[in-house]
This record gives structure tokens, C-alpha cells and sequence, in this order.
């Protein structure tokens, strides 16, 4: 597997690296300010990501306060790859306090927002253009209505979302097809070694429903790495976002200090980083198409697009499953295999069910 060798992304015809590139650190303006890159920075990143092959690049409105499309619009068209790329931006935060209707994912809001984002990013259209996360306001299906509106009229080419609860994805792309709307083609959430709730619904709603999931923070915020240490208040120790003032106050569990042993143990037996260990699995999992990486600088990101060179074997991938399990709570207990082959048919071996969607290869090279 390699960052050339592209996936469809949910049930559409749109084919995806394995791995995005995440630009939420172009720039260095707003609430990712501390972290960002400057132009010239952004473009050997960007450049490593599409000499390799890569040609998934995920922004928003929000990231570096529109900075972050302002530049990726400027590195694409510098290259020449505008039509090779799928570039992805995303809408829902507000772009003025002082306005009640300049965030959410109202109709007015979301074609302001587009019509905003294409300009920063100089291009007349986006390949897939995402809510950034549910309002709890807004009718679902004045969001479906907006999106189909946008895609008819060429702004864009397909329709996501991204942190939303798993009943309203269910609910927007069953809407979607009853209605022949513009169906939804990937779920962006947070997946990884430490982060795996999005397993209890998200998951099996994607593979029902044909939305490919666009895993973000498969580092677990860099935690996976292995570069934090544990003090004596099970708090972090280490150079690292994890560490700075907007994670004061934060505690790991024992199960979480615990699988840095395993992602060490399987890092080890395979010569491979743990950085390199943590992506591979949330890439591979079943129902992802794709994992999205950022980097700060290109051997960085040289060394993340390096965890797709090799397979995690089965019993190795076991280990890590052991160690990052979240057991299901309250009623999700019902649904497992152990208490239906108890109480729903007892007696009967009752399979596990099928691991589900898993994106089909499209070597292109």
C-alpha cells in the first residue's frame, strides 16, 4: 500500500489517497496560530505530500482564521494540480461574533461560507465540502436542501460531514436518498488508539450507509507517538500541543499509558516507529478510507506517508485491538455476540458480523 494507490471514498466514484494531508497549521493567524507554518513552510509539506502520490487535501474557513485556504489555494494553482487534487474545506464556526447568522449551518450561512472559502482558495469549485460539526440548530433537512442547491449549481462536487452525532448521519443520508438529494460520501471524526467511541455507531452507520470515514487525530493528538512522559499526577511531561495551556488539567488512564506499551512492543518487532504503528492501524480499519496526517515539516511527513509500506499482522494487530478496547456500556452490551448467543439464541453459535465496508483499491500509477 502506498500514498499512490487510491480508494473510493464512500459509495461514490471519487478515489482518495489513503492518507489526506491536513492543513489546519498553513499559517499563522487565529485560534491555530502557535502552531503554524509560514508559506514557505506550508509549500515543502505540501510538495512532499503530492510528489509522493497524495492527492487528498483537507481545510476549512476556521483553520489559521482562512489563512490556511488562502495558501493551500496558492500552492495548488503554483503547481498545476488543481484538477488532480480532491480538496475538501468545511463550514459550521463562526467567521464574526457580531453576526447571529455567520455560523452554524443555516442556508444563508453555508453559501456565504462557500462563496467566502472559494474565493480565499481561488478555485470556482471543491471536491467535497463538509459540515464541520452539528449546530443542534438547524433542520437537517434545510442542510440537505442547501447542499444538493450547491452541487447543482457546480460549487461542488460532492457532500460530507464531519462531527455530527451518529443518528444524525443516519438520518441526513436516509433523507437524502428518499428524496434523490445529493447523498452524503464521507463522515470526518476523530478515530484512533486512544479514541475509539466513534466503534459504538458511527462506524457500523457508515458502512451501512455508504459514507466513507475520514479519520482526523490518528495520533491521538501526538500521544501515540511516544514522545510524552509521565509524571507523578499521570499528567504529561514532554515538549507537545498535549502539554500547552489548552491541555492543563488533563489525566490519562491506566489502560492509555498502558497501550504506549503495546504501540512500543509492536513498533519494536516490526523496525518501525510508533507513530508509524498508530497510523497504519487507523488507516486499515474497517470502514476508513482514509486517515487525515499533518505535518511540520517534510521529514515528518515523509515518515507518516512510510507507515502505509508495510501490513500489521494479525496477531500484532490483535495485540493493539487488546489494548485500546473500549468495552460497550449501558445498552450497547446487548449487541454483542456473548449476550445474544446467550439470551437471543441461545444455543446458536452467532457470528460476529461482517468486518464491512473496506474501500477497493485503484492502483492509477
Amino acid at each position: 500500500m502506498a500514498l499512490d494507490d487510491y480508494y473510493l471514498l464512500g459509495r461514490s466514484g471519487l478515489r482518495v489517497s489513503r492518507l489526506a494531508l491536513g492543513t489546519m497549521n498553513f499559517g499563522q493567524s487565529g485560534f491555530h496560530a502557535p502552531y503554524g507554518k509560514t508559506e514557505d513552510e506550508a509549500r515543502a509539506i505540501f510538495r512532499t505530500y503530492i510528489e509522493a502520490g497524495g492527492n487528498f487535501v483537507d481545510t476549512a474557513d476556521f483553520y489559521t482564521a482562512g489563512e490556511s485556504e488562502r495558501i493551500l489555494g496558492r500552492l495548488i494553482a503554483e503547481a498545476g494540480v488543481r484538477e488532480r487534487m480532491v480538496l475538501t474545506t468545511k463550514a459550521t464556526n463562526s467567521v464574526d461574533s457580531g453576526d447571529p447568522n455567520a455560523g452554524g449551518n443555516s442556508r444563508k450561512h453555508l453559501i456565504r461560507a462557500l462563496d467566502e472559502s472559494l474565493r480565499r482558495l481561488g478555485t470556482d469549485y471543491v471536491d467535497l465540502f463538509l459540515l464541520h460539526t452539528w449546530d443542534r440548530i438547524t433542520p437537517v433537512d434545510e442542510v440537505l436542501r442547501t447542499l444538493d442547491d450547491l452541487t447543482r449549481a457546480g460549487k461542488i462536487r460532492y457532500a460530507g460531514l464531519s462531527d455530527v452525532p451518529a443518528w444524525y448521519a443516519a438520518r441526513a443520508q436516509t433523507l437524502a436518498d428518499a428524496h434523490s438529494l445529493t447523498p452524503m460520501v464521507s463522515l470526518q471524526l476523530p478515530y484512533s488508539l486512544i479514541e475509539r467511541t466513534i466503534e459504538t455507531e458511527h462506524v457500523p452507520v457508515a458502512q451501512q450507509l455508504g459514507l466513507g470515514i475520514t479519520a482526523w487525530s490518528p495520533l491521538g493528538g501526538g500521544f501515540l507517538t511516544g514522545k510524552y512522559q509521565r509524571d507523578d499526577a499521570r499528567k504529561l511531561a514532554g515538549e507537545g500541543r498535549l502539554t500547552g495551556d489548552g491541555a492543563a488539567g488533563q489525566s490519562w488512564t491506566e489502560q492509555q499509558w498502558d497501550l504506549l506499551t503495546a504501540v512500543r512492543d509492536v513498533a519494536g518487532k516490526l523496525g518501525v516507529t510508533m507513530a508509524q504503528v498508530a497510523v497504519n492501524w487507523a488507516a486499515t480499519q474497517p470502514g476508513v478510507a482514509s486517515a487525515i496526517v499533518g505535518a511540520s515539516r517534510p521529514e515528518q511527513l515523509e515518515s507518516t506517508i512510510a507507515a502505509l509500506g508495510f501490513e500489521l499482522p494479525a496477531e500484532l494487530r490483535a495485540q493493539l485491538d487488546e489494548a485500546s478496547a473500549v468495552p460497550p456500556s449501558s445498552v450497547y452490551r446487548m449487541f454483542t455476540p456473548e449476550y445474544q448467543g446467550w439470551l437471543v439464541s441461545p444455543g446458536a453459535k452467532v457470528a460476529d458480523k461482517p468486518a464491512g465496508y473496506q474501500p477497493p483499491v485503484v492502483n492509477w500509477r
